[in-house]
Formats: C-alpha cells, sequence, structure tokens
C-alpha cells in the first residue's frame, strides 16, 4: 500500500500533535510492505532523521509555513503531488490541514475540539475556521480518526458525521523512554539539567492563555504556599504559545516568585529525566482529546493530579487525584493534600504505573493501518 502522511503541523517538533506523529511514524517503521511517503517543510526535515532511507521523504518549500500558505498548498498543491505519486490513501495528522478536494481515500486524525469548549482558546479566525470549515472539511474525509472517545462523540455531534466514519484510535506510549528509573540518578539529573530543585510540583504543556489553565494553577500555588509555608516549588515545562505572556506577567505577579519556574522547551530526550525527579505532576487543563502527559508522567512513577475535562477522565482513569481546573481553593487544597501525604503519592504512584500498561504505540499503529486498508478497499464514497 502506498501511503502519504502530511506532516507540517509538527510546529518544528513543538506541538502534542507533532508527537503523535513522530510515535506514530516509528511505530510504522516495521511494516516495510508498505511504501510510506512523507510530506515535509524542509527546515522540518531533519526532524525526520529516524525515517530517511525507510520511507520516502518529499520537501515542501519553507514558504509555506505559515497558517494560510500552508492550507492553501494543502488544498492546491498537495492534491496534484497525491495524483502523481498513484497514493492508496492520505492521512492528515490535524483537521485543520484536511483536504477538500478527494485525489484519493483521506484519513484525518481530529486530537479534539477545544474550539468548541474554551473559549478564546484561539483568536476569532482561528476559531471560526475550527468551527465552521473544519466542520465542512471533515465531512470531505473518508475516515476520521479519533483519539479518545470522548473526542469521537464531539466530531459526530459538531460536526455531524455517521458513526462510521469514525475509527477511535487511542494514543500509544513509548514505554523504552517512559519508565520509573532509580530517583537519585533522576533527581540528580534534573538539578544538573534544569536547575531545580526539590521538591516540586511539575506541569508540562505549552505556555497557552487560556487553554492550558496556568494561570488558576499559579493561583492555587499562591494559596497553598500562603496556607502551608514550604519549600515546594511550581515548574513550568514548555514553549511560549498564544497568551503565554499573561502566564509570565501572572508569575511575575505573584508574591512566591521566586519559587516558579519556567524552562521553556524541553528535549525529548530529557523529558523522561524531569518526570521522574518531580515529587508530583499536575495537568489542570481545561479540556484535552487525550492528554498524554499524565500517562508519560505516571509511566515514569511521578503521582499525578489532573483536571478530568475532555477526555482526560478517560484516560486516567482512577489513577490520579482528580480536580475542578476552575475551582482555585480546591485546587490549592489538593496542592496540600499530595504535598503532606506521602502514602497518598505513594497510592497514585503505584496506580499510575499500572494504567500507563494501558497504552503502547505499536497497538496504536497497527488500528490506524487497519484504517488506511479499510478506506482503501472501500474506495472514496
Amino acid at each position: 500500500m502506498n501511503i502519504g502522511i502530511s506532516t507540517s503541523v509538527v510546529a518544528r517538533g513543538r506541538s502534542g500533535v507533532g508527537q503523535y506523529l513522530f510515535a506514530l511514524l516509528r511505530a510504522f517503521l516495521p511494516y516495510t510492505e508498505n511504501r510510506f511517503t512523507l510530506f515535509v517543510l524542509e527546515e522540518d526535515v531533519p526532524l525526520f532523521e529516524f525515517a530517511a532511507g525507510t520511507m520516502h521523504i518529499i520537501p515542501v518549500p519553507e514558504r509555506f509555513r505559515p497558517p494560510v500558505k500552508n492550507i492553501l498548498w494543502h488544498q492546491t498543491q498537495l492534491p496534484k503531488l497525491v495524483r502523481e505519486l498513484e497514493l492508496d490513501v492520505l492521512h492528515v495528522p490535524s483537521y485543520r490541514r484536511m483536504l477538500w478536494p478527494r485525489p484519493c481515500p483521506l484519513v484525518a486524525t481530529i486530537h479534539d475540539l477545544a474550539p468548541f469548549f474554551v473559549t478564546k482558546k484561539y483568536d476569532g479566525a482561528r476559531m471560526f475556521y475550527g468551527r465552521v470549515v473544519a466542520a465542512r472539511l471533515a465531512r470531505r474525509q473518508d475516515r476520521i480518526i479519533a483519539i479518545s472517545r470522548n473526542t469521537a462523540r464531539d466530531v459526530k455531534r459538531f460536526f455531524r458525521l455517521r458513526e462510521e466514519r469514525i475509527s477511535i484510535v487511542h494514543n500509544g506510549l513509548d514505554h523504552d523512554r517512559f519508565f520509573p528509573a532509580v530517583p537519585d540518578v533522576s533527581h540528580a539529573e534534573a538539578l544538573r539539567k534544569f536547575n531545580v530543585r526539590k521538591p516540586f510540583f511539575l506541569y508540562t504543556a505549552r505556555l497557552e492563555h487560556p487553554g492550558k489553565n496556568h494561570t488558576r494553577l499559579i493561583a492555587a500555588f499562591n494559596q497553598f504556599k500562603a496556607a502551608f509555608p514550604s519549600d515546594w516549588q511550581l515548574v513550568f515545562a514548555g514553549s511560549d504559545w498564544h497568551g503565554a505572556e499573561i502566564i509570565h506577567g501572572t508569575i511575575q505577579a505573584s508574591p512566591f516568585s521566586a519559587d516558579i519556574h519556567t524552562l521553556g522547551f524541553v528535549r525529548d530526550a530529557d523529558l523522561p529525566d524531569l518526570y521522574r525527579a518531580a515529587d508530583v505532576f499536575v495537568y489542570p487543563s481545561l479540556y484535552e482529546g487525550f492528554g498524554l502527559p499524565p500517562v508519560e508522567a505516571m509511566a515514569c512513577g511521578c503521582p499525578v493530579m489532573s483536571s478530568g475535562r475532555g477526555a482526560l477522565k478517560e484516560v486516567v482513569g482512577d489513577a490520579v487525584a482528580l480536580i475542578d481546573p476552575e475551582d482555585v481553593p480546591s485546587m490549592a487544597r489538593q496542592l496540600a493534600s499530595l504535598a503532606e501525604d506521602g502514602l497518598l503519592r505513594a497510592r497514585l504512584r503505584a496506580a499510575g504505573l499500572k494504567r500507563a500498561q494501558c497504552f503502547n504505540w505499536e497497538r496504536t499503529a497497527a488500528q490506524t493501518m487497519e484504517v488506511y486498508r479499510s478506506v482503501r478497499s472501500s474506495g472514496t464514497d
């Protein structure tokens, strides 16, 4: 089977969609009976070195990186390439780049429909695109892959798609990277690499306001520190994104700003050590289509406090300390409970390790490949 995959939404490797795509492609490497063609923006080509020699990489000129130009490239240039290459199926792993033309059977992954749930998550143009344009594009696809049951329900509800057009394929987890290790070693690595000290709460997410809910977490941390004076710190790992200036301003205004640290983007190779070194991982997101960071943290043996919004409850199950991400006093109390109760942290650590075993990329790849076979055999409607 000749399979094409668009990769322009990897955001130079610094987005959740990018991590999904890299992990999926690595899991596809053993499928040598198929030919994979990757359409990659020129400056992103080095990110796909792991696939060189196994997968065919077609560079896309950098002038098509800006969002509007990239969308136009997908609608005008990519269909021509698909026909020239005689692809059997094209997979676009984001609803923002789904095709209107149908040069071959089309598959798209929808990670979440957050614009329908989080007010002002994006600017007006992107909100309109997510709510209106994407709905019409979704109905042009032969199959939508939803990464959770929650996302599948949202797609069915808001995009008015029939259930048989949606396949639920959960994200996986790379257990060769994310696993528990000797604590003292990880702590030393974290101190050396990130200049943090224990004990600390960790939140890994791009610095995006309001969707990732950093400002409420900071407010909860302020209340926790005021009520329970301690040496606990709050550490943010993630690139600046939309609204990051508001988050930085909130940190600067905190009376405990000296105990709040931003690390910026953390390399994939360093992320497991950071999870292992953290005393508690916190994930107060307002909405997620899956929520991979809590699972990664659990796999590294870090106890987790998480929102249950969107698909998070479906993914984390009962293995976390659940919070209402809009209830600041409640979050502060949960921070205090986790900071003070070592037995609670130990119980969550054990539950998290067990829960993380439910996810692996090999299963995700196999199920995704089955979607490709299905749409190829049925042809374009």
